[in-house]
Order: C-alpha cells, then structure tokens, then sequence
C-alpha cells in the first residue's frame, strides 16, 4: 500500500479514540506510526539486491513488532510534543499507527510475514491494488474533516468507508473468482494454483492468473456490478524449469539467489519474453492478459559466485495504457 494511504489509516484510527483537543496531534502521530514500518525499504545492499525484497513487510510488519516501533515513534516526538500531550498518549496513538500497517498490507497482494519469526508464511488478502485512489479519498475526507472540525465524526466516517469499500472489494473478488474458474473448465483445466487479483488503481478489472502442470495462464476479467463479467482471454506460457537448466550450478550463489527468488515470486517463474537472461515473477505484468513480468533477476552464468542483479521491467507507453484503459472501461474486447 502506498505511503499516503497508510498514514490516512494510522491517522483515522488513532484519531477515532482522541478528544477534540488532540484530534490533530492524534492524526500526525497514527500516520507517523503508520508508515514508520515502511522504512525497510532501506534495508539492503548493493551487493546482494534480493535482500530489499527478502526483507520488505517482513519484521517491521510482524505483529511482534508492533509495541517495539510505537515505543521508537514515541522516543521520536516526544520532545517535539511533550508540551502538548503526556508520552502515554503519544504512546498510545503510536501503537494504533504502527498496528495498522501490517494489517493494512495484507488487503493487497504482495504478502505480509504478520506472525515472523513464527513463520516466514506471507498473508495476503488480494482485496486492492497497492494504489486505489477511491479507496484513498474516503479516508482524505474522513480524517481531512476530522481535522477542520476536531470531531471523531470524521475519522470514524473514513473507518467506516474502509470497511464498506473492503466488503465491495470482497464481493468483486469472489465474482473474478468464479469467472476465473469457469473459464479453466470451459478449457478443461484442472488448476493447481489459482492467483486473482485486482489491477492497479481500480476495482473493475481483474487480474486472474493459474497453474495446470507447468502451464501459466493469464487472463482478465471485466466485473462491473449488476452486469455480466467480462471476460479477456490472455497469452499461456510455460513456468521456467530452473532447477533442470541450472543444475550444475548447484551449491553456487547463482542457484541460491535463483532459488530465492522462486519463495519470493511464490513458485512461478517464467522467461522473459523480451530478455531471455531475465527470470521474472509471473505473477505480475502491465497487463493482466500479457506474461511479461515487471521485474525479474538477470541471470549471468560467467559469474555463478556473484549475487544475481534485480531489474524492472515496466512498460508505460501510451498503447499499453490504452489498452489497459479499454479493459477497465469495458470498452472492446482485446487480446492484447
């Protein structure tokens, strides 16, 4: 989830317990603490690029983390603050910010380690995009007028407007669900493995992705409410058999970091179409119809004890917008 939208979040709940004299204060702490576990974007090095991903929402995001980075928010503005609130409310409004925003990750669809070090197992509820922009109006009015009339009236709006637009999210999904699974029997596949999701800053179009054998399928589908679903059968391709091409690297820290990757990318690897050196996560790609992953890790066998490079692959031209554009609207069937 982006930043803006989880400080929105802290800012909402820990304005809903504050009185009207510490409304404001209230919402600059919860979104402080809300996006303080964001910060392990930092977390890594150049010399081994995997590790930014290994630890992005892993332990910051964890449940035991949670009275650990509300006591450093605390420490933080404590001195700032400390003529305005006591460091219990301080404290207090920190804690609801910080517990916020693991939760908050796991409605979209990379996956949160909630309950490391118990388990490295990432949650995801696959609800909404990492950027939903209705989703976030909600809550800038809701806290926004929190903020102007020191009212909880508003905060407790933008808590309810969450509720209300993941509940809608819920019935979308599992309408893209059903459409996804009738479309495999239609193709007589029995799935494995069935990912759906919704595409980038919206809630109408939906990325469904499964696994028959070692076949990956990618289509979309089209879910605007009281019509039928709209269906866009996409492109088929192969998951990569790294294990069989790169078995004499074995032991190496080219298998190892291929390896790792694989956990990350949640088993589906595929080539890329354009950059057969590229070993990208399947899972993601500008379309939801296309297998053209959107990032990936450069393999160079010259050097099996160096540490692979991690690369994106976006591709934002007008035509793919267009065509991502139309697949939202319903405009024309495409199989792009």
């Amino acid at each position: 989830m982006d930043p803006v939208t989880h400080g929105l979040i802290g800012a909402s709940v820990s304005q809903s317990v504050a009185d009207s004299q510490e409304i404001r204060w209230a919402a600059l702490i919860g979104a402080a603490g809300a996006m303080l576990p964001d910060l392990d974007v930092l977390i890594g090095t150049s010399a081994d690029p995997l590790m930014n991903l290994e630890y992005h929402r892993q332990f910051t995001h964890s449940f035991i983390f949670i009275p650990f980075g509300a006591l450093i928010v605390a420490v933080l503005l404590w001195w700032p603050l400390k003529t305005k609130l006591t460091f219990q409310k301080i404290y207090l409004y920190s804690l609801l910010g910080v517990a916020t925003a693991g939760i908050a990750d796991t409605f979209t669809s990379y996956g949160v380690q909630l309950f490391w070090p118990l388990t490295d197992t990432r949650f995801s509820w696959n609800l909404i995009s990492v950027f939903d922009p209705l989703f976030s109006l909600g809550l800038i009015i809701g806290v926004g007028t929190a903020l102007y009339k020191k009212k909880t009236t508003g905060a407790l709006f933008a808590l309810c407007w969450m509720v209300i637009y993941l509940l809608f999210a819920v019935t979308q999904k599992q309408e893209a669900h059903i459409t996804a699974e009738a479309l495999a029997r239609q193709r007589n596949h029995f799935t494995e493995k069935i990912i759906v999701k919704p595409t980038i800053g919206n809630q109408l179009l939906w990325s469904a992705r499964y696994v028959r054998g070692n076949q990956l399928y990618a289509d979309a589908i089209g879910i605007i409410p009281f019509s039928e679903p709209k269906i866009y059968q996409g492109e088929s391709e192969p998951l990569l058999p790294w294990q069989k091409m790169y078995s004499e690297y074995k032991g190496t820290t080219l298998y190892k970091d291929i390896k790792r990757f694989e956990v990350l990318s949640n088993e589906i690897l595929v080539e890329h179409p354009e950059h057969p050196q590229v070993i990208g996560d399947g899972r993601y790609s500008m379309l939801p119809t296309t297998i053209r992953p959107l990032w990936g890790i450069r393999i160079d066998t010259t050097r099996p004890n160096s540490h692979v490079d991690f690369e994106t692959l976006r591709d934002t031209g007008p035509e793919i917008r267009q065509v991502f554009l139309n697949m939202v609207l319903g405009v024309k069937e495409t199989n792009q």
